[in-house]
C-alpha cells in the first residue's frame, strides 16, 4: 500500500518529493482521479471543489479526472471503475469527514480502496487522509472537551442527514490534521490533540499544515517542514 496523508495537500517541496517517490515517476507522467465529495458537506462546498480541482491540476498531472461519490449509486460501474483503477493516484479532498465517510461506505469506494492502493498512490487532504484510519470519531462526548472533531461546527449552517464516523482502516494509526492551526473556530493545540489521543487505542499522529505521513508497504514516515506529534507510542515525535 502506498499513501500520502496530508493536512492541506502538497504544501512544500519535502511533501512533493515524497509524492514523487511514492509514484515512482514524475507527476507529469502520471494520471490521477480527484474525489471532491467531502467539500460538499461544507457551506462553501461548491467554491472549495473548484479550488481543489485547480490546485490538483496545478501540480502538473498528465491527466486529471474527477469522481464524485454521490453520483455512483446512479451509474453502472463500467462508466467509472476502469478509470479509477487505471489511475496512478487517487486524490481525496478534505471537508466534512462524516459526509465523506457516509458516501465512501454507501458506494463501493470504501470496498475498492484496499485493491486500489496496492497499485495507486492514495493522497489524502485532511478528512480525506483520515478516511484511511480506523475511525474519524471514537467518542462523540469528546467534542465537549477536545473540539478536534469539528464537523459539528457546520451542522447548523449545513445540516446533513448523511453522516458516518467510520474510517476504512487501511492504516493502524489515528490521525489529526491541522495541528496548531488558527483557521478553525476550535482548539487544535497540542493540548487538544493530547486529549483526543487519550480517547483512542493505538498511535495517534497530529500533523500541522506543513507535514504529511508517507506510508509505503508497511513503512510509516513523517515528512515535515513544520511541526508534528506522535501520541500513544514509546516516544513523541520531534519537530523537523
Amino acid at each position: 500500500m502506498k499513501a500520502l496523508l496530508t493536512s492541506v495537500g502538497v504544501a512544500n517541496d519535502s511533501i512533493r518529493t515524497a509524492l514523487v517517490e511514492l509514484l515512482g515517476k514524475p507527476i507529469a507522467e502520471c494520471t490521477a482521479v480527484h474525489v471532491p465529495t467531502a467539500v460538499y458537506g461544507l457551506p462553501e462546498g461548491v467554491g472549495y471543489a473548484t479550488e481543489m480541482t485547480r490546485y490538483w491540476d496545478a501540480l502538473g498531472w498528465a491527466e486529471l479526472g474527477t469522481l464524485e461519490l454521490t453520483t455512483l449509486p446512479s451509474l453502472p460501474e463500467e462508466l467509472w471503475r476502469p478509470a479509477l483503477e487505471a489511475a496512478d493516484a487517487v486524490l481525496v479532498a478534505g471537508g466534512n469527514s462524516g459526509y465523506l465517510s457516509y458516501w465512501a461506505h454507501r458506494t463501493r469506494f470504501a470496498e475498492l480502496l484496499p485493491g486500489l492502493v496496492e497499485r495507486a498512490v492514495y493522497v489524502g487532504v485532511s478528512a480525506g487522509s483520515c478516511l484511511l484510519t480506523p475511525a474519524y470519531n471514537y467518542d462523540r462526548q469528546r467534542l465537549a472537551d477536545s473540539g478536534v472533531y469539528y464537523d459539528d461546527e457546520y451542522a447548523e449552517a449545513a445540516p446533513l442527514s448523511a453522516g458516518d464516523a467510520r474510517g476504512v482502516g487501511l492504516v493502524d494509526f489515528h490521525l489529526r490534521p491541522h495541528l496548531n492551526s488558527t483557521d478553525f473556530d476550535v482548539d487544535l493545540s497540542a493540548a487538544a490533540m493530547e486529549r483526543a489521543a487519550a480517547k483512542v487505542d493505538g498511535p495517534l499522529y497530529a500533523i500541522d499544515d506543513q507535514s504529511a505521513i508517507a506510508v509505503a508497504d508497511g513503512d510509516i514516515r513523517v515528512v515535515s517542514e513544520g511541526d508534528w506529534l506522535l501520541f500513544n507510542a514509546e516516544t513523541d515525535g520531534e519537530d523537523t
